[in-house]
């Protein structure tokens, strides 16, 4: 190995670059002939980005083996294929593009067929179903709006199953608020089909005016059915197998034991009620005129204070409360005048029979009228006899100056209306005079007992 100072200092070439494109410049030392001997020159200055020549003489050895072969082109194929490599992702990248612009082509597909099932399909199942289903139709309900809830319920599949099938009945629009038992996993013109039907439907409950609760029994021997068996009847359904039936010794039991501040009585009621005669009969007169839906199943004690609760919203809005009752009457004393009004009289006759009413307690002439004689032997009250006239008790207003202890019968809004706002006049006498149910009023005997003849005469009793 030539020793330092023999050559030249040379300037270390780097080794050679790893990619083809950077351009050999240089020649090996190994390769070049050794210059002739030549005096040593100073060395050239280098910048500072190189170190001194010393730290590279070590390096001159290494390329002393070096050979042109092993530079050939053969050496540097290998950098020669480096330009396929990005070829090879962008043929990937092409690829995942086909794959994500599917998945988007199946995304969209997908939405399209969900989005027409959405507007245009809908799921439905087959045939009549199985187990019951107690299902409530609310006040203001769209056919929509029971599709839903019936879907909800797990009557049929879709509300949409139940529209569709509906679009044609005319008996759907006036279905009415209520209990119905309706089956499961039924198809939507199952579901319609069923719910107009009059047997689907359960727990009504209507009471009219004129009505007590206890059953009437008719001429004929026929029984018109009391608030008590009303209530009894309504209560009834049968789901899967099973009665939900309450009966009116439960329902009686109730009222007899209960307290009825709890039960909703009005305050104002409370206790004059608890002086009838008989505890179940307290609410007497507190149950308002109308529809009510009692749910199938539900116990004697929530039947009851349902009712009693929704009538006395009903007696208020009829207009009775304290701020408005009959002239010099309290509330209660105005409902038992209304219940008799509405027992005695047709709507023509109310306002009249209220004055007579009125006239009569001024001057402490006792009313005489048959319906409160009839209310204890649970008879209409067409007429009675000398003997019926003859019983006492409380009810018994032939015999008893003032109004019965409780109200015998439930009071239409109208009969209310009489006996808060009773008309101007000096009626005292009052009777049956045509069989429409027309009555004839007079001030003096004479003229009421003419009107008495003229009753007979017609057959009217």
């Amino acid at each position: 190995m030539p020793e330092p100072g023999d050559e030249p200092p040379r300037r270390r070439r780097p080794p050679p670059p790893p990619v083809r494109e950077e351009p050999q410049t240089d020649v090996l030392p190994a390769l070049a002939p050794p210059p002739p001997a030549e005096p040593p020159r100073p060395p050239r200055e280098e910048p500072e980005l190189f170190a001194e020549d010393d730290e590279y003489d070590e390096y001159d050895d290494e390329y002393a083996d070096y050979d042109d072969a092993e530079y050939d082109e053969a050496e540097y194929d290998d950098y020669e294929d480096e330009p396929e490599k990005p070829r090879k992702k962008k043929k990937g990248k092409r690829a995942l593009g086909w794959v994500a612009a599917l998945v988007v082509i199946v995304l969209l597909a997908g939405g399209a067929y969900y989005g027409f099932n959405k507007i245009f399909g809908y799921a439905d199942f087959e045939g009549s179903g199985d187990g019951d289903v107690l299902f409530q139709v609310d006040d203001g309900d769209s056919t929509s709006a029971i599709g839903a809830k019936l879907a909800t319920a797990g009557v049929v599949a879709s509300g949409k199953a139940f529209v569709k099938a509906g679009e044609d009945n005319t008996k759907l629009a006036k279905l009415q608020h209520g209990f119905y038992v309706m089956k499961s996993h039924m198809s939507g013109a199952s579901a319609v089909e069923r719910i107009v039907a009059p047997e689907a439907r359960v727990g009504q409950l209507e009471i009219r005016p004129y009505t007590q609760f206890d059953d009437i029994t008719q001429p004929d021997g026929k029984v018109t059915p009391g608030v008590y068996s009303l209530m009894a009847k309504a209560s009834c359904a049968q789901l899967n197998g099973k009665s939900t039936c309450v009966t009116t010794d439960d329902l009686r039991k109730v009222v007899d034991g209960a307290d009825l501040k709890a039960l909703g009585v009005p305050d104002w009621a409370v206790e004059p009620a608890n002086k009838a005669d008989r505890k179940d009969r307290r609410l007497e007169g507190l149950i308002a005129p109308g529809v009510y839906d009692v749910r199938p199943g539900a116990s004697a004690q929530e039947i009851i204070t349902q009712l009693v609760k929704s009538s006395a919203e009903a007696i208020q809005n009829a207009g009775l409360s304290p701020q408005s009752a009959g002239p010099g009457m309290t509330p209660y004393q105005t409902l038992i005048i209304a219940s008799i009004i509405e027992r005695e009289a047709v709507k023509t006759d109310f306002g009249k029979l209220s004055r007579v009413i009125y006239n009569r307690l001024a001057i402490t002439m006792r009313l005489q009228m048959d319906s409160t004689v009839n209310y204890v032997l649970d008879r209409p009250t067409l007429k009675t006899n000398d003997d019926d006239r003859a019983k006492s008790g409380a009810y018994n207003t032939y015999r008893n100056t003032g109004l019965p202890p409780t109200p015998i019968s439930v009071p239409s809004p109208d009969a209310i209306q009489a006996a808060v706002h009773p008309p101007e006049g000096d009626w005292l006498y009052v009777v049956k005079c045509e069989k429409n149910g027309l009555s004839c009023f007079a001030v003096k005997l004479e003229d009421h007992n003419k009107n008495v003849a003229e009753a007979r005469a017609k057959g009217v009793f």
